[in-house]
């Protein structure tokens, strides 16, 4: 790893401010001495979480995404709520797009979705221990409760069939058996 120094800003200004996100133009310096402006959009992060069933078998949500243009299939997630820590988020998404509560939530891993243009961090969770309960989805969610066995979940990625990004990154962290890394078998 680089033990370099981030690039010195030398100007900011905000073009967007919206629901979600905020979009800024920066100057930066680079080592050479030369600017460049870069378009970088804020995002407050995320939380997304695998809840796993003790027979083996995973939840996933089926919705409708516009910017997709398609229904996808997706492990519960949301956005940080300012001052949430990325845990409670995590429980609070398992409930209200599937009526889960777990009695285990361990971290998985986090990673940044689009690092050339987004500050967002997506933190992954594991689920266990979960009890069923009612849904409480937002006003503009259209979601179904999909329950899968974990080994067609893994199939349906590498068979391009699974394509939303933290869904992708946690079903493949499954499979290379992080999930029991992470304590899910508690």
């Amino acid at each position: 790893m680089s033990g370099r120094a981030p690039l010195k800003e030398t100007g900011s200004r905000e073009i967007y401010a919206g629901r979600i996100l905020r979009l800024f133009e920066r100057e930066v310096e680079l080592p050479d001495g030369r600017t460049a402006r870069l378009e970088i959009v804020h995002h407050p992060g995320a939380a997304a979480v695998i809840p796993l069933h003790p027979d083996g078998t995973v939840t996933l949500v089926h919705q409708y995404r516009h910017a997709a243009g398609a229904w996808l299939d997706e492990i519960p997630a949301g956005l940080l709520e300012a001052g949430e820590a990325p845990i409670d988020c995590a429980r609070r998404e398992l409930t209200e797009e599937t009526g889960l509560t777990a009695a285990h939530v361990r971290p998985l891993l986090a990673y940044r979705n689009s690092p050339g243009f987004s500050d967002e961090v997506v933190h992954l969770f594991v689920a266990t221990g979960l009890t069923e309960g009612p849904t409480a989805h937002d006003h503009d969610e259209v979601i179904e409760v999909v329950r899968l066995p974990l080994a067609e979940a893994v199939a349906r990625v590498e068979r391009g069939g699974i394509t939303d990004g933290k869904t992708v990154v946690a079903l493949l962290a499954a499979k290379a058996g992080l999930l029991d890394a992470a304590g899910a078998g508690s």
